[in-house]
């Protein structure tokens, strides 16, 4: 069973019941907590709440414009995704440039693709733990019109069993289990060997409206990365910092809170 809404709207309640009020530099104040951890399990299911409207599009829209590497806003508008608009307007630029967020850093930090290390590492060696990509580049952070908030993510991943495969062959292919020869010599070079989990880091974060893009977008990262390196996507976890929900949040949290789940 997909346990993602009931996470959620757990950490709503906990930041009702034990947030301290903190200032913020939008000026209209929160109700804060410090660390808190999402897991969930992609076997259960898409990552999207279902508590509420989460546009699947726009968010999709703005990590393909991280994975193109692109940092001006332009694709984004043309694109109908407007979730850095604020940003911009405030930074007073004109040339449509947020500076080197993540896009910048994830495919271009000081001349290295990170991105596209990541998969060769995956590829090559699996099983390493450096299968990290970060946005927090410290000398470049009063550049950005906002420094990252999911400021790094690693992946990791492990061996399928044999049971495993033979799972995943039944469901993928449509076979009969009668029908397989179950040795490992009978998985085509198609059969995944491996499952992938990722986690992200988050700095801060706006619970109400940006976390759930947040958890998507990362489900939707994993998803691709698996994908294009062959394995099964497993777990998606978040650590999570300065974890607040805004004062002008706080009933739609409540109503949030009192709906079902599908």
């Amino acid at each position: 069973m997909n346990s993602l809404d009931g996470q959620y709207q757990d950490l709503l309640q906990a930041i009702l019941d034990f947030g301290v009020e903190k200032k913020d530099r939008t000026g209209t104040g929160t109700k804060s907590i410090f660390g808190y951890t999402i897991h969930h399990n992609m076997s259960w299911g898409f990552p999207l709440l279902t508590t509420k409207k989460v546009p699947f599009k726009t968010m999709a829209t703005e990590l393909m414009w991280f994975l193109m590497g692109d940092t001006n806003i332009k694709y984004l508008q043309d694109n109908n995704c407007h979730i850095w608009d604020g940003d911009y307007n405030k930074s007073g630029r004109t040339d449509g440039e947020l500076g080197p967020i993540y896009g910048k850093q994830w495919r271009d930090w000081n001349g290295l693709d990170q991105i596209q290390n990541l998969i060769n590492e995956l590829k090559t060696n699996p099983d390493s733990r450096r299968l990290m990509v970060s946005a927090w580049n410290v000398g470049e952070l009063d550049q950005m019109v906002l420094p990252p908030c999911h400021y790094g993510f690693q992946v990791y991943t492990r061996e399928l069993s044999l049971e495993e495969k033979i799972q995943w062959v039944m469901k993928n292919r449509d076979l009969e289990l009668d029908n397989l020869i179950i040795t490992e010599e009978a998985f085509s070079d198609r059969t995944p060997k491996r499952a992938i989990s990722l986690l992200w880091n988050q700095r801060s974060v706006d619970v109400f409206l940006g976390l759930p893009f947040n958890i998507a977008s990362y489900g939707l990262l994993l998803e691709m990365i698996a994908r294009e390196v062959n394995m099964v996507p497993e777990h998606l976890i978040g650590h999570l910092g300065d974890t607040h929900l805004y004062s002008n949040h706080i009933e739609q949290a409540k109503e949030q809170i009192s709906r079902g789940c599908y």
